[in-house]
């Protein structure tokens, strides 16, 4: 099939990365002042992009796991279940803080980073390799810090 090729894969991923840059950019979620207003509670602005964020994921997931949606390559779309109903798991807490310390750090979650590096923002590269960096580590010890 025509959307199995990886040059069909990596246009359709520009296009999505570029859309959500676009939508980043004109909800101005890549605005450092949006973000700082965020953090001293100044402003609802952030708080309702997010919020709306997770209102289409919860209801985007509902809608998917009701339907059983498929994939473009005709498979079942089944939601990774996260820890076990009711149980408190400290690795969420240690990786969200770990997330907000960098966000509040550099002004900009990793997606921002991006879209702030398209509009020519170059000292954000010193975040996203950093973050690329990170993510290696990650990698390489991802077995012994969650044992998968």
């Amino acid at each position: 099939m025509w959307y199995q090729s990886s040059f069909f894969r990596w246009v359709y991923y520009l296009f999505v990365g570029v859309w959500f840059g676009i939508v980043m950019t004109k909800s101005e979620a890549v605005s450092w002042f949006r973000i700082q207003e965020m953090f001293h509670f100044q402003s609802f602005h952030m708080y309702g992009i997010i919020g709306t964020a997770i209102g289409f994921g919860a209801f985007f997931t509902f809608m998917i796991k009701r339907f059983k949606v498929k994939d473009v390559f005709g498979k079942v779309v089944v939601p990774e279940q996260k820890g076990q109903h009711g149980r408190f798991n400290t690795r969420y807490l240690v990786g969200g803080a770990i997330f907000g310390l960098g966000w509040a750090l550099t002004g900009a979650c990793p997606g921002p980073v991006f879209v702030l590096l398209g509009h020519g923002i170059w000292s954000m590269a010193v975040v996203a390799v950093s973050a690329l960096v990170g993510t290696k580590v990650f990698a390489r010890f991802h077995h012994q810090l969650v044992g998968g």
